[in-house]
């Protein structure tokens, strides 16, 4: 007579949530190190607009290229996950680095280093989670995803307690949180008692994302999101800046310390999106937190001008709602996929998802001097929440809703 397999006690799993939140939060941090430099930058390099742009969209086209890539030949359900991360940590401190000698002209490849390598950190850590995580997923998720909001404010942090020291403590900073990273992962990190199943190279698995009925509904939600979510966060300093010139006193002292809460602040709508989901459902989740986030794009433009504290509130809950639903679109391709190919379908959505994201970080600014300035620019963003809330709810309406999260639709 065999024993029954072990299931690990409730602090080991909740530990490797840590660890793996940790090593998010140092990686990521170097997403946004161009973008909180981008004034220093623009006057140092001499960049035009579109350059200063590009530089911003380099790490999206990147993280595409790598996560279509290795979507493509099923990397991220074919390699140990923690193996993939490690590597790709440390891949994208190099990168991060490489900021500080290569000069303008070097500058938008090596941000497209940085975006391939976060493909190979990101998606993995997502599908590491799920192994440790069946009940609660959600909530572990919404904790991973948060991590990944607080890295990605980290830069404007560092920038707004430095603002009288070179722009290039900003890119050793964050440089080195990656290396930690790099540790944490190599050294930590493993994989849970609920192992997905394993997959052989099948490049025809990637198309379930767009054949599978439930599957693709969620992706559209997804899709919506991401056109919001990534333009928000690369333009808001932009939104502040051009706010702050005519607004005494400004919110939180400065643009830089504006951007860093307002994307902070995402970190409480991740763990409050995820507790929510393990108890009213994935569908309803996303709907929501999409409703909101998509009036606070319509709304803040009213408050350009002041009252400040009701551009902070604003901001913030747009803050909070725009990064809430997140999670939740991963735990939701985790239930509704293949489970020999979950990494695949998570690292494909993702990558398709960042391309969309090119396409709103160049047309948002674009949109701007369109219309004048950037008092009404975040308006561009609408039809992003407006489509995903859609999916969603159209989704729910579907019996397989039934397998997201334990059957809450």
């Amino acid at each position: 007579m065999t024993d029954a397999p072990s299931i690990p006690r409730a602090e080991g799993r909740w530990r490797m949530l840590a660890i793996i939140c940790l090593g998010v939060v140092g990686v990521l941090a170097t997403w946004f190190s161009a973008t909180a430099i981008m004034p220093e930058l623009i006057r140092e390099w001499g960049l035009t607009p579109g350059q200063a742009t590009w530089l911003t969209n380099a790490v999206q086209l990147g993280f595409v290229a790598g996560a279509v890539g290795a979507s493509l030949v099923n990397l991220p359900d074919i390699v140990a996950m923690h193996r993939l991360m490690t590597a790709a940590a440390l891949l994208a401190a190099l990168a991060n680095a490489a900021l500080l000698v290569t000069g303008s002209q070097g500058a938008i490849v090596v941000r497209f280093v940085t975006g391939v390598a976060l493909a190979g950190v990101y998606p993995p850590a997502l599908k590491l989670m799920a192994t440790w995580f069946v009940r609660g997923r959600g909530l572990a998720l919404g904790f991973l995803i948060g991590a990944l909001t607080l890295g990605s404010s980290m830069p404007h942090l560092v920038r707004a307690v430095t603002e009288d020291v070179d722009w290039r403590a900003v890119v050793w900073a964050t440089s080195g949180s990656a290396l930690a990273a790099t540790l944490l992962f190599g050294l930590a990190a493993r994989e849970g008692p609920n192992p997905f199943g394993k997959a052989t190279f099948d490049p025809r698995q990637s198309l379930g994302v767009f054949t599978n009925r439930p599957l693709l509904l969620a992706n559209i939600g997804y899709f919506g999101h991401m056109w919001e979510l990534y333009a928000m966060w690369a333009w808001i300093l932009a939104f502040a800046a051009a706010a702050e010139a005519g607004m005494q006193p400004f919110p939180f002292g400065s643009a830089s310390m504006l951007s860093f809460v307002v994307v902070a602040s995402g970190v409480i709508g991740c763990l409050a999106g995820g507790w929510l989901s393990d108890r009213i459902g994935r569908c309803l989740t996303c709907a929501g937190m999409m409703l909101v986030s998509g009036g606070c794009a319509a709304l803040i433009g009213a408050f350009f001008d002041g009252p400040p504290l009701l551009l902070a509130l604003l901001a913030l809950l747009w803050g909070v709602t725009v990064i809430g639903d997140s999670a939740q679109f991963s735990a939701a391709v985790t239930e509704l996929a293949d489970s020999a190919f979950v990494g695949t379908a998570l690292t494909l959505q993702m990558g398709l998802g960042f391309g969309l994201t090119v396409i709103a970080i160049w047309g948002l600014p674009l949109f701007a001097d369109w219309i004048g300035g950037w008092q009404w620019a975040f308006l561009f963003l609408l039809p992003g929440p407006a489509i995903g809330t859609w999916a969603m709810l159209a989704l729910r309406a579907r019996p397989e809703a039934g397998r997201l999260a334990h059957g809450a639709r």
